[in-house]
């Protein structure tokens, strides 16, 4: 029998690097963790994936990289520190757009180059692209620009059947995501892009829930989204069934991770980015439904074997109210329920909360809205999914000097959060106030502004007491009339993982 010892320490370091949670399990006659004494302490790697931006000739997009700058390992490397374990980088770099299974990959003028990254925490860095060859994105960062960064994609489209300005925070690789308020209803262009950060080929199912259940497929085989590469999937392809106007997707992976995004394009009113619902939940919130919203859709879905009957309630900046055209919703198990909320916000901003009619049947749903500004031909859309909650910190970038808006919404217990705008990408100094938020309310503020602001900046949001806090981030780029916006909500960044302290070295013994 062979003896070895293995320092906890060391192994959970390791898994924090790697996955940026630790989690860890004592083989059988092992000393317990001593979990009561575990330390919360800074990721080390964290990886980002960007979907294709657009096919069009006319698009513009931006990419902006950014590490807040007050965790400890952030601010050792601004002094010129370094990392002891982990060097501190940001790597960024094009994945090409693979076609799905049978069809051309598509022309390309120019080489794509990866955009300028991130070098040090506090500045933001800005990079540009036009037109179709504006690349997908995977990337990583690690030392002390791992926690925290974030990397925001804007792409504005002046004109054509995508025209709008389209949003979206990058996202992390995972294995799970769920799509509500997606469609395949006549006019609308609905991609699912499956983005790979990884050396293997990843293995990916799309799933298609309508108002009677699940679509029939046209295929029940994985769809492969080759190591370092982005495929988008148009919905309409993956099935024969009748278009839908309001589907819920899920995506679900059989080997590897991916990252995921539905890219929704509307030939009437403009087109964004749909990002993923938050975890099923028995209650969902909405951040940031604009005050001049001349349109809200509710696009809900269950998951589990039950239905759930949801209680529907604005929460505006002066409590609760219930909206006269709706006040619940019944979502059958394994069947997208949509709901029109004409009137919604009578001229205040606010945020939808959906709880359960019944607290003892909290059944887990997941939700989005489909917000328009505008009418008729200068109609524009966006997204809304539900958002977690801040549990400690979340950042959206690319802020402009004009035309963000956040809306900061508590609907449980008061709360107390900071707000601090970062130094701009070509100069300025960052500037932090306090808010306090109102138990059941939603306060919706222009964002802070840095002091002699240059270039976009980034908007970090942090809890500092209180009940759960969820936000989102409004931008506003108005175009010949066409009031242009997209809705990032923010999403904690899970900037540091607790890591338990061992009472001694485990001892595993081999045979």
């Amino acid at each position: 029998m062979k003896r070895t010892t293995l320092s906890l320490i060391a192994v959970a370091g390791t898994l924090a690097a790697v996955t940026g949670v630790a989690a860890l399990t004592a083989p059988d006659g092992a000393v317990p963790v001593n979990t009561s004494q575990a330390a919360r302490l800074p990721v080390e790697r964290t990886a980002l994936l960007c979907p294709g931006p657009s096919t069009s000739e006319v698009a513009e997009t931006t990419y902006t990289s950014y590490t807040p700058e007050d965790t400890p390992a952030a601010k050792a490397t601004a002094q010129g520190k370094g990392e002891e374990r982990t060097a501190a980088k940001t790597e960024l770099q094009p994945a090409p757009i693979a076609p799905p299974p049978g069809e051309q990959p598509a022309k390309t003028t120019k080489k794509p180059k990866a955009p300028a990254t991130v070098t040090k925490p506090g500045t933001p860095v800005n990079a540009e692209a036009k037109g179709p060859d504006a690349p997908a994105l995977t990337g990583s960062a690690s030392g002390g620009l791992a926690p925290g960064w974030t990397v925001q994609q804007t792409t504005v489209v002046p004109a054509g059947g995508a025209r709008g300005l389209l949003g979206v925070t990058c996202t992390a690789p995972d294995t799970d995501f769920w799509f509500p308020a997606a469609s395949t209803a006549k006019g609308r262009q609905d991609y699912v892009h499956l983005t790979n950060p990884d050396d293997g080929t990843a293995t990916a199912d799309i799933e298609l829930y309508g108002p009677a259940g699940p679509l029939k497929l046209l295929s029940t085989e994985g769809i492969p989204v080759p190591a370092h590469t982005t495929v988008p999937v148009l919905l309409s392809t993956l099935t024969n069934d009748p278009a839908q106007q309001d589907l819920t997707v899920h995506v679900t992976t059989r080997s590897g991770r991916v990252g995921a995004v539905v890219g929704a394009a509307d030939d009437k009113a403009g087109a964004d980015w749909l990002q993923a619902s938050a975890d099923p939940s028995g209650t969902a919130v909405l951040p940031g439904i604009p005050a001049d919203a001349t349109s809200v859709r509710l696009v809900a879905y269950a998951p589990g074997d039950a239905d759930a009957d949801l209680k529907i309630q604005l929460v505006t900046p002066t409590g609760k109210i219930v909206p006269a055209s709706a006040d619940a919703v019944h979502v059958k198990s394994g069947m997208t329920a949509a709901v029109d909320l004409p009137d919604l916000t009578r001229g205040e901003p606010g945020s939808l909360l959906l709880t359960p009619t019944d607290p003892k049947k909290a059944t887990p749903v997941v939700a989005a809205l489909r917000v328009a500004r505008g009418k008729g031909e200068q109609q524009e859309i966006a997204f809304i999914p539900a958002a977690a909650p801040i549990e400690g910190r979340a950042t959206v970038a690319d802020n402009r000097a004009k035309g963000s808006t956040l809306a900061l919404t508590a609907p449980a217990g008061g709360a107390e959060v900071r707000i601090t705008a970062s130094a701009g990408a070509q100069g300025g100094t960052k500037v932090s106030k306090t808010v306090t938020l109102k138990a059941g309310t939603t306060t919706s503020l222009a964002a802070p502004v840095p002091d002699g602001l240059k270039g976009s900046y980034a908007l970090t949001v942090e809890r500092l007491s209180g009940g759960p806090v969820h936000a989102s981030r409004l931008l506003e780029l108005p175009q010949d009339g066409i009031p242009m916006f997209t809705i990032q909500p923010f999403t904690d960044d899970h900037s540091k993982v607790e890591v338990p302290k061992a009472r001694q070295d485990l001892t595993v013994l081999d045979d």
